[in-house]
């Protein structure tokens, strides 16, 4: 007599989520109310930023993931943007470069000192100005170094390379309405998109082609999104046509039929998903719901596999997720979220219950790391590399980072050689080679301006150029103080004189 087995068996049917104690929160955070649905939250192992109210502009505030209990009021913040930020994320090779994108139409990267903020930062490293209205999704590439994606509500998407300050792609055709999310594949290869038209996108960059297409994936007018998992498949979350929220699983070699479709509930938030590629799981939290919702992905049917709610009494106003090298494995961590309330934030910890104190090797994979596995040019010139993998039983240390430098391309010299180069396919033909850095004195972080896309090991004649370039980009500075020093002796001699 054969029994049917009634249970999937899953390591992950049981895990479980804890709030930590208040003392291990962030309070007294006033927590940005833009009218936006992104996080609002970005953490990385060394930092936790959240979008916070701003008078007279935009700002966010990071803080060392050591400074819990009462944060005070006059606290810095990264302030630099004349706009209400929409969107922060940390970039992937270096714990302290931040992105993030704003009203006022541009996108900025920042460098956090190494042990946090002590008075407000308002320089960035680089401004990236290109968007004509306000920016509302920014996200770096998972595996080529200096790589950010950008999208606005032009509804148009740039891809930038930070290193040089310079647009690599402009993708201006594909969306015909304002875009909701935008998620790279596991390489960098493609990426997808949820647009308001209601479509879901499969689009290649580099080629400036759209790979694939689903008309109405959810037909609820409500925002959707739309995530890339580690095989390939594409997860979406949306409302039905009576506004009940859906997941829906599918197969980009054929988006006739979605593989699975789940219906939740009927409330009106949009759902955020995050996705572990390592375990195949996949949380998904609602804007103003007060649960986060967990599924197990598996290649077998029916594929979205509901294991567990998490659920507290006050709702979420956004929602971080802290990268896997960033976890307590003793304790069998397998997430950690950072919820955002009205004026707190709140550590969420994910565990799988285990008896034994030995690393888990089914629970902990190899994971991506911090290390960059193609540079900008790399990736330009069509290349493509799966993440480098860490392993986290030694509990993963941190390394030193290394500062983001902008090395600027001189404009005459990128005009020649883009005049005399054949035009390469899908690149954008209007893109500006530079991007201005406003600063007070002039002055864009002039002290160290080396090639951040340069490869370490370049040859004498890189050096040469690198250095030969530094040198006339410090010129031109000089040049501009010594101008508008003799104009402001000139005003401050009439003034002696009586003449104003």
């Amino acid at each position: 007599m054969s029994f049917r087995k009634v249970v999937r068996q899953s390591k992950f049917r049981h895990v479980f989520g804890q709030p930590v104690k208040n003392d291990q929160c962030y309070e007294d955070i006033r927590v940005s109310r833009v009218t936006w649905d992104s996080t609002f939250c970005a953490v990385n192992p060394k930092f936790l930023a959240i979008i916070v109210e701003a008078s007279g502009g935009g700002a966010f505030m990071v803080l060392p993931l050591s400074k819990t209990g009462r944060i005070d009021k006059s606290y810095p913040t990264v302030c630099g943007h004349t706009g209400p930020v929409l969107d922060i994320d940390w970039c992937p090779h270096n714990d302290e470069v931040i992105a993030s994108g704003s009203e006022d139409c541009t996108v900025m990267v920042w460098q956090i000192p190494e042990n946090g903020l002590v008075t407000p930062l308002t320089e960035p490293v680089v401004v990236l100005e290109g968007h004509s209205k306000r920016v509302g999704i920014v996200t770096w590439h998972p595996t080529a170094r200096n790589v950010l994606l950008s999208a606005g509500c032009d509804n148009v998407v740039l891809i930038w390379n930070v290193g040089t300050a310079e647009e690599l792609y402009r993708l201006a055709d594909q969306h015909p309405d304002l875009i909701y999310n935008i998620c790279w594949n596991r390489n960098g290869s493609l990426f997808c998109s949820a647009c308001k038209d209601k479509s879901v996108r499969i689009i290649d960059p580099r080629r400036g082609t759209l790979v694939a297409e689903r008309e109405k994936a959810h037909e609820g007018a409500r925002p959707m999104r739309a995530i890339f998992l580690a095989d390939g498949k594409v997860f979406t979350t949306g409302f039905s046509r009576m506004s009940e929220r859906q997941l829906a699983l599918w197969d980009p070699d054929n988006l006739e039929e979605p593989m699975a479709l789940q219906e939740l509930d009927s409330s009106n938030g949009a759902l955020l998903p995050f996705y572990d590629p390592d375990t195949g799981v996949i949380y998904v939290c609602g804007k103003g719901d007060s649960s986060i919702r967990y599924f197990e992905i598996t290649a077998e049917p029916p594929y979205i596999h509901f294991l567990n709610t998490f659920t507290s009494k006050e709702p979420q106003r956004g929602m971080g997720r802290m990268p896997k090298r960033g976890l307590e494995v003793s304790k069998c961590e397998i997430a950690r979220f950072y919820k955002l309330h009205e004026r707190k934030c709140e550590p969420i910890i994910m565990t799988v219950p285990r008896k034994s104190d030995l690393f888990q090797d089914d629970l902990y994979p190899d994971t991506a790391g911090p290390e960059a596995a193609l540079e900008a040019e790399e990736w330009v010139s069509g290349r493509d590399a799966e993440p480098l993998l860490i392993s986290l039983r030694e509990a993963y240390v941190p390394s030193k980072q290394r500062d983001l430098k902008v090395s600027r391309k001189n404009v005459l010299d990128s005009r020649a050689a883009a005049a005399s180069a054949p035009p390469r396919a899908g690149a954008s033909t209007a893109a500006p080679p530079t991007a201005p850095v406003s600063s007070p004195g002039g002055s864009a972080s002039s002290g160290g301006l080396a090639g951040a896309g340069a490869s370490a090991g370049a040859g004498d004649s890189g050096k040469l150029e690198e250095v030969t370039r530094e040198l006339r980009l410090l010129r031109t500075l000089v040049k501009e103080q010594g101008e508008r020093i003799a104009r402001l002796e000139e005003q401050l001699g009439r003034m002696e004189n009586g003449d104003v």
